[in-house]
């Protein structure tokens, strides 16, 4: 009996451990480089246009919730619309085409 007690043991825990590590896996993976880095630069132009008053409050609030927006859509594996909507976010607080890491 206890032979069969410890069988189910080790199997409950190999089971257990199979299924946390594949859970981990999905969620650590579930936000891409690419998305992450889109994030970045959409947050750093967002607040070097807010310490510039070139955008309204509103706009920057807009904007806020479009990033999460795009984050959800990006978490759940769809990274391509994820980036179009972060592409929108971009258009919708300049004017003109932004080029990261330089100043015009």
């Amino acid at each position: 009996m206890q032979k069969n007690l410890f069988r189910h043991s080790v199997r409950w825990t190999l089971a257990a451990v199979y299924l946390g590590a594949m859970i981990s896996n999905t969620t650590a993976g579930g936000f891409t480089r690419g998305c992450a880095a889109r994030d970045m630069q959409v947050l750093m132009l967002i607040e070097e246009r807010e310490s510039a008053n070139a955008i309204s409050a509103q706009k920057s609030t807009d904007a806020m919730l479009d990033m999460m927006h795009a984050r959800n859509v990006c978490y759940e594996g769809y990274v391509v619309d994820a980036l179009a909507i972060y592409d929108n976010i971009i258009q919708s607080i300049t004017t003109g085409p932004v080029t990261f890491g330089r100043r015009p």
